[in-house]
This record gives C-alpha cells, structure tokens and sequence, in this order.
C-alpha cells in the first residue's frame, strides 16, 4: 500500500513539475522576444574612482566606439558611475540601440565616447531550446511506453531538468517572474550533469563497488550543490562584475563537460565488460551517443570557452546543436533493445557444421593422398611438389563440390530442388499481374505449394509503415472476424542495420516483445518475416510458418526467399502504381465529363476550331442556337455554317492576339432567323502556351433585346397616355361649352318637334364624348396599389366604353348580361380594367371578321365574370403557354390586328393572382373562347 501511495505521489508530482515547467517555458520564450536586454560589449570592474574596463569584446559596441582595455568610466550620461549598478541602470534607460554617452580617462586624459548600446545575441538560445524540446519529448514518450523498463523514471528527471535547462533563459528583465528563470536554470544546470553521471553508474545496473554505500552516489551532487552556493554567494556577498559572471559560468560549464566525460568513460568500461547481447547493444548506443555529443561539445565550446579562446559562432553554435545526439540515442538504447536477450539460433547449425567438417575432412584427405604420390613418385620435388599437388586438388575440388552437392540435391531432396527454379520463374513472372488482389492470392497460393509450408500471410505497409493483413494462407479463423488489429510493430524493416529477416524460433514466447506485438506474432505463428523492399522502403512483409513436417526452413530457402522477396515487391509496387493510374485515369473521366457537363449546361454558346478552321467543338446551346446537331457541325469548315459576315469579321481578327468582341452581332440562322448576340473570339492555347485553336462564345440575347424594345415600345404608350391626357383636358372645356349651349338652346325651343330633338342629340353626344374623355383620363391616370370594395360591373362598364368605337369599326357586336345588385369585390379600379381591357382587345382581335363579344357577370358564392368570343380560338398545344410572358401567336398580325408582345395574358393573370381570384380557359379552334374569372366577395361582419 505505501509503495503504491509512493508511486502516485512521484506521478503527480512529475506530472504537475511538467505542466509547470512547460509553462514557464512558454512564457519566457514570449517575454523574450519583448525584452531586450541593452550591452555595451565590455566588462567593467570596480575600481578607484570609477569602473575600469577590463575586457572589450570583439566587434561590439564597446570596441566600434573605441573603448580599450584599462579605460576608467567615471560617468554614464553625465551621471556618475562608482559602481555596476549605476551604470547597468543608465544602459537599461537608455534601450538597446540607444547612444549613451561615456566619459573616460585614457592616459590620464578625460575623452567622451558615445557608445551605441545593442541587445546581445540570443539565437544560441533557439538551438538550446530545439534541445529542451527534444529532451521533453523523448522522456514523454520513454515515460509512458517503457515506464516499467530499468531506470526509466531516472531517465525522464535528467531529461525534464535537461529541458529546463536549456528552456528556460533569463532575460535581464529580473522581475518576480525572471528570477524564477533565472533560478530554474541555476538549480537545473548544476543537478543535470549528476543526474548523467549518477545514471551512468546505476544503468544498466548497480556497480559492486556502490552496493550499500549510499554516501558514494550522494558525493556526485557535492559538486552540484557548490556551484548552486557560489551563485547565492555572488548575488548576495560579492560584488556584480562581468568578470565574476564570467567565471561562475567557466565554473559551471567546467563541471558539467568534465561529468559528461566521466559519464562516456562509465558507458564505454561497462560496454566493454558485459557479455550481455542486450545489455551491449544498450551500452554500444549509449557509448555512441555519449561520445558524440560531449566531443564537440567539449572541443569546440567547453575548452576554449574555459580558456578564453575566442571561437567563431558558427562552431560554438554547431557544438551546442551536438548535445541534441545524447536524448536520441539514449532513447534509442531504451527503446529498441529493451528485451533483446539472445541471437537467432537455426537448428540446422549443428548440421551445416558437421556438413562443414566432413567437407573439410575429405578436401584435406585427397590433398593428404595427392601429397604422398607426389612425394614417393617424384621426390625429387620436394616441398614444391606439395604446393603444387594443394593448388591442383584446390582446383579441381569446386567443380566436384558442386557436383556433389547438386546430386545430393537430387537424391535428398528432389522436390525442394526443382522448386527452385519454379520460384524463380514465378518471381520473374509476377510483374505481369496488374491486378493486386490477384497477384497476393497467387502469392499465397503458389509458396505453400512449393515450399510445403502450413501458413503463409502478406502483410501491406501503408504510408506511416502500419501493417495490414493483405492475403493469407493456413491462418487461424480468428483473422476472418471484420475489423480485427494486431499490433505489427516488430515488422520495423526500416531501421538502420534491420537485417534481411526476422526469424522466430518459439512464436509463443516471443519475449524480446511488448505484449501486444508478443500476442500478434503468437497468432499469427509465422517463424519467418520477410520484407519486399523498394529503393530501400519496404512495402510488404512476407511471412511463413514451418513446414508440413514442422521443420525450419534451410538457409538456403530463406536466401532464395530473399531474392524473391525483391521481385514481389516490385509486382506489388507496380500492381499498386496501376491501381492508382487506374484511378488517375477515373478522376480523369470524371474531370473531363464534369467539365463537358459544364460546357454543355452553360447559356452560352461555345464552339472550338482548330488551325485549319474545321469545327472541334460544339456545345449543346449551339445545337438549339443553329437547329445543327453535334454530329453535324464537328468537322465541318466553320465558313460552310456561318454566314459571310461573321466569317469575314472572324478572318480579321483570327491572326491577332488577345480576345475580340463582337458586338449585338446579328447571325443569320440556317432557319433564316436572325439573332442577336455578343461574340468572343479568344486563341485556344496549349499548357504550353502554344495556339492549337480559336474558341468562339456565342451569348445569344435576342430575348433581351426583344424586351429592350417592348420597354420602349412600353415608355411610348406611356408618354402617348400623358399626351391624352392632357389633349383629354383640352377636350373636356369646349365638351363643357357645347353641352350647355346646347341644353339652353333645348329649354328655349321646348316644344319645337323639328329642332328639340336634334339638341337632346347634341347633349347626348357631347356626354357621351365627356364619358369617353374622362374614361381615357382614369386609364391613363397612374393607379395606385391600394385596394377597395368595389363594382365590378362598373369596371366592366367603363371599360367597354373605352373600347365601344373600336369594337363598332371591327363589326363586334355586344351581349351584356351583368347582374344587378352584385356584390362587391376588393381590388384596385385600374388593375381591373387593365385585364378586362386585355381580355375585350383579345377577343376583338380574334374576330378579324367581325363576331358576337359576350360578357356576363354572376354572384355563386363568388363574383364570377365569363367573357367569351366566337373567333378562330386558341391551339390545342399554346393552351399550355398562353400565360408565359412574352408568347404571342400575333407576331406577324393580319389587317385589322394589332401587332402582339405577349405579355398582356401574363399581366392578366398576375393581377388575378394578386386579387386572390382565379382564371380559367375554354376554346376550340375555329368556335371561339370563353375565360372564366372568379373573385372572392367581400365579406362583411355582422353585429349580434
């Protein structure tokens, strides 16, 4: 229970020193970049009677205002300068890139120096920080992935004080939060060289001679705590020189190289003394990572800044970015060898060595034999005789090796010898598949049949080396559920020194793996993993499992697997290249018929030409534009389908550059139609940028222009009813005057039979005129939109008399029958009168020859009015676009007819709609027609 308290407690704690530090970080490296912390490049000492310079750094504000070593400030901006402190506030108020002025003695002269101040280099500290964050990350994630593994919580401490000391940087600003920093570095920078070095000693296990010694590791923080004193001691008893903060950092950059160093030294004795695979493969990267880190470090920064050697930037800045090799390769070691026990052990290494020795038995034996002739049959040569039987028998030995050993092929173990060849062939034969799916199923057919092995799977790399299962063989039903993940990280065939294989003796206890990956390859029970590998990435995995007899595959299978393996890589990679150009080719046709869609769908006519003016293109709008199909126009010699005027202006702009417009061009159609259009004549380039072509745009607005001039046409009818108006006012005066003559005449010849009825003729007439004028006054008169009760009767009334001379001249003949006492309507007078006006000059002008006009009102719970005609009627196939504006059937009107714009029913039955009324059609051709209107009444309330 206390060791569980324990471990929660270190958790938190390193959890909240995390958050905290990652945010102090944060917040340093933003008040760095506000604050700049004024220098003047030269290291002042107290001294009688002001501050003597001793150093004047090279290139720096100091040495370019001609300052030199032994120079006596007295004053900084005329204010005096006993001390550090003075003069550190007058550069603070000056600001960097500020001029303070310095009064020196030089030789016992006073001279006056202005020295521009600058803000000291700090992009070293961006490197650092570089570090920081990967010391932070590289613990995170050995924390949390290897968190049991041995000294794993010591190794996350050393890397966040490795980010927190090189993090956090002080500023110069020294407020509350400053001095955090500033002290975060301090603690940080004297602990981090004691942690390495007490991780050196306790990794990858306690040395003998520290075992129940505590006070020997507590020793290694001795050092640590005294540079932590001097600093307190120089801030609090001694006096603020450049020179003592210049020697504190010798001090503590002095420390932490020469504990670096022991730390190498550690690694490198324990690396040559373990005979551990494990343990020397986690030490030979610690070495490695160790030494290459702290040797340009020391080199290039730590000894010359130790001697005041003076070191370009660039080298210093190089060494400093060397550190970042120590958390990587530490990680490394960690990470990758964590549970590497033993090498791979092939059974069959026993019996390649007996195989060896009798080989070797038998070359030595015939070389033995050879020797002996040679030596009894021809001794006089002796030594040379004996070298010359060995290179002989040396020769003729290979030749008869493989004659041996292919016939012990053959009579062994003839099957795995003919599949050889099979193999072979298969593996040349496979980048004619194209199809993946079928190219992964001959796979994992075709190896267990030749190398009689129980199961076989291919696995997939994808872009981020995850593995999928692609096809298998033999393999346990479990990989038949949907959605089933195994964790394939041990397949990492990327690294560096990865080897041609991964060989599995015991799939069920493979230890030297996480759990995930040990329950995967237990699973899956394949002994052999294999990669595919493609410019040196590896695509697919190959894996196989021992054969039907449970033995191992030979080595010799498995270097034949290999070279096969280079050949199914290259059929997967380009059965998944033709995958993808397949879907290239897809997107294409997709791409293209989109853009096609467009064209075609566009109110726009286009056509494409080539360079020998044959039509290439021809859109949809086109094909309605000419009444020319697609088929027809392609091909074709753009001068054989437009008229001579648009070839003539096409041939004068065809050899310029730029787009043309042509336009309110009219084209003549092959119907003979003449249409209006604006025309763009623009080159049709290449991608690259080569004429291949013309493109002609074809905005057809006929229409547009059409309703252009009925607008005009519209304007004049109403400025023809402002001038009737005002004639109608002229009118009405002289009317006045002859009715009232008239009328008096009347009363003074009453009872004259021959003249009073010509004067009640006068008077009826002159009110009959009147009538019609102030009839033409209310329809010329701008109706508002307001509505009221009104009678309908009486609209219709006023409107008929408008009309009456108009329909006696076209031989009309009226039926009225309006009902009396019909209720009232709401609606505007001059809308009303607008439709039935349409309505009567409808019906007239389908009378050409004269003809009964009919108009009838009713009350049947609704005020309804029928007004029918008997002319020629209305066409079975317009019934359907009579309201459409702008259709007329009187575009070229007969004798007698007025000249139609197809907007008077559309008109009518917008003020229909608006009046909540309906309107309904009845006709035959050649018997007449009949519209039905319906107004609701107007309801009035009733008081109970």
């Amino acid at each position: 229970m206390q060791r569980l308290f324990q471990i929660r407690l270190a958790v938190i704690v390193l959890a909240l020193s995390t958050l905290f530090a990652a945010i102090f970080a944060s917040l340093n490296f933003v008040q760095e970049g506000k604050f700049q912390r004024p220098t003047d490049g030269v290291w002042w000492v107290e001294a009688h009677g002001g501050l003597r310079a001793e150093r004047v750094l090279a290139d720096g504000p100091g040495m370019r205002a001609g300052i030199k070593s032994d120079d006596l400030l007295i004053t900084a901006n005329d204010r005096p300068t006993p001390r550090i402190a003075p003069l550190v506030r007058e550069m603070y108020r000056t600001g960097v890139y500020g001029k303070a002025n310095y009064t020196l003695i030089r030789d016992g002269v006073h001279v006056e120096v202005p020295v521009i101040l600058e803000a000291p280099d700090r992009s070293v500290n961006q490197g650092f920080r570089i570090i920081a964050t990967v010391y932070l990350l590289i613990g995170l994630y050995v924390l949390f992935r290897r968190w049991t593994a041995p000294r794993a919580t010591h190794f996350y401490v050393f890397c966040l004080l490795s980010f927190v000391l090189y993090a956090f940087n002080y500023t110069g600003k020294f407020n509350s939060f400053d001095w955090i920093i500033y002290w975060g570095k301090i603690v940080a920078g004297a602990l981090q060289p004691a942690l390495f070095l007490h991780f050196a000693l306790a990794f990858p296990e306690e040395r003998p001679w520290t075992k129940g010694r505590p006070w020997l590791i507590t020793l290694i923080y001795v050092p640590a705590a005294v540079v932590i004193g001097l600093q307190v001691a120089a801030i609090e008893l001694w006096s603020a020189t450049e020179r003592l903060s210049h020697r504190l950092d010798q001090i503590a950059t002095g420390y932490l190289a020469i504990y670096y160093v022991l730390a190498a030294l550690l690694f490198f004795v324990s690396y040559r003394r373990t005979d551990i695979p494990l343990r020397r493969q986690q030490l030979k990267w610690l070495t490695r990572g160790t030494v290459l880190a702290v040797t340009p470090f020391t080199l290039l920064h730590v000894i010359p800044f130790l001697l005041d050697i003076p070191v370009p930037a660039l080298l210093t800045k190089l060494a400093v970015i060397s550190l970042v090799f120590l958390p990587l390769t530490f990680s490394w070691a960690i990470v990758r060898y964590r549970l590497m026990d033993v090498d791979l052990i092939f059974k069959r290494g026993v019996t390649y060595t007996l195989a060896t020795a009798g080989i070797v038995g038998l070359y030595f034996g015939v070389v033995a034999v050879t020797a002996e002739v040679v030596h009894t049959r021809l001794p006089q040569l002796r030594f040379w005789g004996l070298i010359i039987a060995i290179i002989v028998t040396a020769q003729l030995f290979d030749p008869l090796k493989r004659a041996i050993q292919e016939w012990v092929d053959r009579v062994f173990d003839r099957k795995r010898y003919d599949y050889r060849q099979t193999l072979i062939d298969f593996g040349r034969g496979l980048s004619s598949q194209t199809d993946l799916r079928a190219l992964l199923n001959s796979i994992v057919d075709r190896l267990p049949r030749t190398l009689l092995v129980a199961r076989v799977a291919v696995f997939l790399a994808d872009d981020e080396s995850n593995y999928t299962l692609g096809a298998g063989h033999g393999l346990p039903l479990e990989f038949d559920v949907p959605g089933l993940k195994l964790d394939m990280g041990f397949l990492d065939f990327d690294q560096p020194n990865a080897g041609s294989h991964i060989f599995l003796e015991n799939t069920q206890q493979a230890l030297h793996m996480p759990e995930s990956q040990r329950n995967a390859a237990a699973l899956l029970d394949l002994n052999y993993y294999l990669p595919c590998r493609l410019q040196e990435k590896t695509i697919a995995v190959i894996g196989l499992g021992r054969t039907i007899g449970g033995d191992f595959l030979s080595s010799e299978d498995v270097e034949l697997l290999e070279s096969l393996a280079s050949y199914i890589g290259i059929a997967i990679q380009n059965a998944r290249l033709y995958a993808r150009l397949e879907e290239k080719i897809s997107e294409y046709e997709r791409l293209k018929e989109f853009n096609e869609n467009i064209v075609e769908s566009i109110n726009v006519g286009i056509l494409a030409v080539d360079l020998a003016d044959r039509i290439e293109s021809w859109n949809a709008q086109m094909e309605a534009m000419y009444a020319l199909s697609r088929q027809e126009a392609i091909g074709q010699p753009i001068s054989q389908i437009f008229p001579r005027e648009f070839i003539a202006e096409f041939n004068r702009v065809r050899e310029e550059p730029g787009v043309h417009n042509l336009y309110k061009f009219r084209l003549t159609t092959r119907t003979g139609e003449t249409r209006t259009a604006n025309i763009a004549i623009a080159p049709l380039v290449s991608r690259n940028f080569q004429t291949v072509g013309r493109i002609i745009l074809v905005d057809d607005f006929s229409d547009r222009v059409e309703l252009e001039a009925q607008l005009m046409q519209a304007e004049k009818l109403s400025s023809i009813g402002l001038l009737a108006a005002g004639v109608a006012h002229e009118v009405n005066t002289p009317l006045a005057v002859i009715s009232s003559y008239a009328q008096m005449l009347a009363k003074q010849v009453r009872g004259d039979e021959r003249l009073g009825p010509l004067l009640d003729k006068i008077t009826q007439q002159t009110f009959r005129a009147s009538e019609i004028v102030n009839g033409l006054l209310n329809f010329s008169r701008t109706s508002g939109t307001e509505f009221r009760e009104l009678d309908i009767n009486q609209i219709i009334h006023d409107t008929l008399t408008l009309l009456d001379h108009q329909l006696k001249t076209s031989r009309v003949q009226l039926e009225i029958n309006l009902e009396p006492d019909l209720p009232n309507i709401l609606g505007n007078p001059g809308k009303l009168q607008q439709v039935f006006l349409n309505l009567f000059l409808n019906a007239k002008d389908a009378m050409a020859s004269g003809g009964v006009l009919s108009v009838k009102s009713l009350s049947n719970g609704h005020v309804e009015v029928l007004i029918g005609d008997n002319g020629s009627g209305i066409a079975p196939e317009h019934m359907q676009r009579i309201y459409d504006p702008f259709f007329t059937t009187k575009s070229a009107p007969k004798q007698g007819q007025r000249r139609g714009t197809g907007l008077g029913l559309a008109v009518t039955y917008g003020i229909i709609q608006e009046h909540a009324g309906k309107i309904m059609v009845e006709s035959r051709v050649g018997e007449g027609t009949t519209f039905h209107l319906e107004f609701p009444m107007v309801r009035k309330t009733v008081n109970v």
